[in-house]
């Protein structure tokens, strides 16, 4: 499955993955207007557009049948050697078939090749298919804090990779 860099023209399908994702995710977690607002500003075209640049932020996509199925978003430090999962989204209709896999596994190769040595990945407290994803791919669990999603906090835990 090709897993490329983003383009410009890859911010709508981008969108649309996220607004899937979280309406199959957090429908017990979060309000359809939550979830509207949360991806009206975390998805806004202009913030992806600005995670296209390239200074310490990378932005991937994976493909099926010439059509975006997942991305990856994460930064890091090169100072730290600390790298941060932002966000992993595979649409629903294609879980289960490695598409995350394949895209951890790219972010955490290209970020190691920044000097990356410990990775983190944030996911919604009450999201248990996410942080199961993350825990079976040896992350660990090691604090929480709050995240801003429409107005309203919610918990988020981080985890980290070494």
């Amino acid at each position: 499955m090709p897993i490329r860099a983003a383009t410009q023209d890859d911010i709508d399908a981008i969108r649309a993955v996220a607004k899937r994702s979280w309406e199959t995710d957090y429908p017990e977690i979060l309000t359809r207007e939550t979830i509207d607002a949360g991806v009206e500003d975390w998805y806004a075209p202009e913030r992806i557009a600005d995670a296209l640049l390239p200074a310490r932020s990378l932005l991937l996509v994976a493909e099926r049948d010439d059509s975006v199925v997942g991305f990856a978003h994460a930064t890091w430090s090169s100072d730290e050697h600390e790298g941060y999962i932002l966000r992993l989204y595979v649409h629903p209709g294609h879980r289960r078939q490695g598409v995350g896999s394949e895209l951890l596994e790219r972010i955490r190769g290209d970020l190691s090749s920044e000097g990356v040595e410990r990775l983190n990945a944030m996911v919604l407290a009450e999201n248990d298919p996410g942080n199961t994803f993350y825990e079976q791919f040896g992350f660990e669990f090691v604090d929480e804090a709050q995240t801003t999603i429409g107005g309203d906090s919610y918990r988020e835990n981080r985890y980290v990779l070494e």
